[in-house]
């Protein structure tokens, strides 16, 4: 793990091959102790970053990008939905990366992205690819899971790495960057206080699907990245949501 900023702990780690997970720790005033917000970077010949935090971290996270590539290099900056902590900072990342573009479902760019961000989005379809280079991303669109009708996932497939939002966000401010502990708990326990699912009738199908593209490294905007079988995990998270 390399920090990038002392003062604020932000730190930067290869999770998978090409694929270094940004990481800001924070404390969150009111009593709610510590959280963690994560992005991540995929280094090919179209950069991507998937996620940007909210805009008050940005110039910690330009900080940590730069630490592997020029920012002007990014190609696309990705969202699975529209919340602070995905796109907060989506204008500066425009205006930083020349060349960028948005990056997200179909959805998200029609209700939000095309109006807010500074240039049109690339958006993507249910099931579509995009090739960065060797890496290949495809886009899930997965409607209210957890939360927002914009939502979705990608998937980087070469890796079998799964840019997974905030599902399995663990709270507190200090997790490894990569665990093949259990992440099912406390995120349970996270979500039993904070009630940010949607209640969604179809959990189960949307996470069968994506446990059919069986990945082995789950990205989590919150809290450490996993490593193992993937596809028990988001199934087990289905039976949870829907006994």
């Amino acid at each position: 793990m390399h920090i990038t900023n002392k003062q604020s702990g932000t730190n930067i780690y290869e999770v998978a091959d090409g694929i270094y997970r940004i990481n800001t720790p924070v404390v969150i005033e009111g009593g709610l102790g510590g959280f963690s917000f994560n992005q991540f970077l995929i280094v090919d010949d179209a950069p991507l970053l998937f996620h940007t935090g909210p805009r008050k971290i940005f110039p910690l996270v330009r900080e940590a990008v730069a630490s592997v590539l020029p920012v002007e290099r990014l190609r696309y900056i990705g969202l699975s939905h529209v919340e602070a902590d995905e796109c907060g900072s989506l204008n500066d990342w425009l205006t930083v990366a020349p060349q960028s573009s948005p990056l997200c479902g179909k959805v998200a760019a029609l209700v939000s992205i095309d109006d807010m961000a500074d240039r049109p989005a690339r958006a993507l379809a249910d099931g579509e690819t995009l090739t960065l280079g060797k890496h290949t991303m495809r886009w899930f669109d997965t409607p209210h899971l957890p939360h927002a009708w914009e939502c979705g996932f990608m998937m980087e497939e070469q890796t079998r790495t799964l840019l997974c939002g905030d599902l399995f966000t663990q709270g507190g401010a200090e997790h490894p960057a990569i665990t093949e502990s259990d992440i099912l708990g406390p995120s349970e326990a996270f979500r039993q206080v904070m009630d940010y699912y949607s209640h969604t009738q179809n959990a189960r199908v949307m996470l069968e699907r994506l446990a059919s593209a069986e990945p082995t490294t789950l990205a989590c905007m919150h809290g450490s990245t996993w490593k193992g079988d993937g596809a028990k995990l988001l199934r087990a998270l289905a039976d949870v949501l829907s006994p």
